[in-house]
């Protein structure tokens, strides 16, 4: 099973900085394409749509064997990121991030499958979250290094390094992961039935508004930590390195917490860190340890919530829409990417390119996550099995 884990946390440290890279490196993406800031955020965005996009492939592919389809998923990786890197303008480049996201949300969907098959009665959570690293990985490791290339070298070089893990990830999903069977085939309505209920929308609402408050904010990090901060870029990866630690400490602590307590629940209290992280940016006024605790702060609470949000919809797709219900997290996710790059933005050109401001845009949209996700655990989480999934220990 570890080597399984790791072979899907190589995609999914393909996919977590092909996604985050382009916070770090928009200021010379930027200025490469003749664009100005706000309107660079559109190379976040096409990458956010194209997940919301992509995840359609799964409806097609419900007959097709896990393993076979993470092996397509990190073929059209490589090539967006390919094709990123020999962009010649920012229509291009628009396009090149569309397809890179194409197979996030479906990969990240079956990637939960295959880890709860694998995994050990109790210890779902834990085994998602720690394909989930991967992501984590990619912000404490691979966003920094990238934005380091594109300080020194060229940005076009971290797409084209990005481009050969998704070509190492296929060779070890072909050598490591074991067949798992496709989930059970109930027609392409049947794979959607499960939305019939209320449950999952809400879930689904709370990731979308979520991550609509964090990214408002997170899409310009690199300039706020130098405009706010007053650091200079050259030292900006030092601070992604900070923040993708704290992601890998999130997202393991949340599915360490998920799997002895309210999933939701657990979700919403990531949630109340973001939204707390938020409110501070907006009121503090800034410099380099206060923008260095709250980089740390938001991170953290971002990588909290992926595990139990991914679960809860996994869990309810079971009887055929698990790979739906796993796609469509990160559906909601990237629709709360782009729209809060969109929310940022404007909240950018509205106050005259001041950068506490896009975090006072996020904050209303995480209020409401909160909301939701304990609407959601106390309607349907009044029995979490703590009692029976409490383990002896002899002393």
């Amino acid at each position: 099973m570890n080597k399984s884990l790791l072979a899907l946390a190589a995609g999914a440290f393909t996919f977590g900085a092909s996604e985050f890279v382009m916070m770090g490196i928009l200021t010379q993406a930027a200025h490469t394409m003749g664009v100005s800031i706000p309107t660079a955020g559109n190379f976040i965005s096409a990458y956010a749509i194209g997940v919301c996009v992509g995840a359609v492939m799964l409806v097609f592919g419900r007959k097709t064997g896990p393993k076979r389809l993470i092996v397509i998923f990190m073929a059209i990786a490589l090539a967006g990121n390919a094709f990123s890197a020999l962009a010649t303008n920012a229509p291009v480049l628009v396009a090149a991030r569309f397809i890179s996201g194409l197979p996030h949300g479906a990969f990240f969907g079956t990637s939960a499958l295959i880890a709860k098959t694998l995994a050990k009665p109790g210890k779902e959570a834990q085994a998602v979250s720690l394909t989930i690293t991967g992501q984590t990985v990619a912000n404490m490791l691979g966003v920094p290094a990238g934005t380091f290339i594109a300080e020194h070298l060229s940005w076009r070089l971290a797409f084209l390094i990005l481009a050969g893990t998704a070509a190492l990830t296929i060779v070890l999903v072909l050598a490591w992961i074991p067949r798992v069977e496709p989930v059970r085939d109930t027609g392409i309505i049947g794979q959607f039935r499960f939305l019939g209920k209320p449950g999952p929308w809400v879930i689904l609402a709370a990731v979308f508004t979520g991550n609509t408050g964090i990214f408002s904010w997170w899409s310009y990090v690199s300039p706020w930590l130098q405009k706010v901060g007053g650091y200079q870029s050259s030292t900006v990866p030092l601070l992604m390195m900070l923040a993708g630690f704290a992601m890998v400490i999130g997202g393991l602590v949340g599915g360490q917490l998920t799997d002895h307590w309210r999933t939701a629940g657990t979700a919403g209290l990531g949630q109340l860190f973001s939204v707390i992280g938020l409110i501070l940016v907006f009121l503090v006024p800034g410099n380099r340890v206060s923008t260095a605790i709250l980089t740390f702060i938001i991170a953290f609470a971002l990588f909290f919530i992926s595990t139990p949000q991914q679960l809860l919809l996994a869990e309810a797709g079971k009887g055929g829409g698990e790979l739906i219900g796993g796609a469509a997290v990160q559906m909601a996710f990237n629709m709360g990417n782009a729209v809060g790059s969109m929310v940022g933005g404007s909240m950018l050109t509205v106050s005259n390119m001041n950068y506490h401001y896009p975090a006072l845009g996020g904050f209303p949209f995480g209020v409401v996550a909160i909301v939701l996700l304990a609407v959601y655990s106390l309607k349907y989480e009044t029995h979490t099995d703590a009692f029976e999934r409490l383990e002896p220990v002899e002393v």
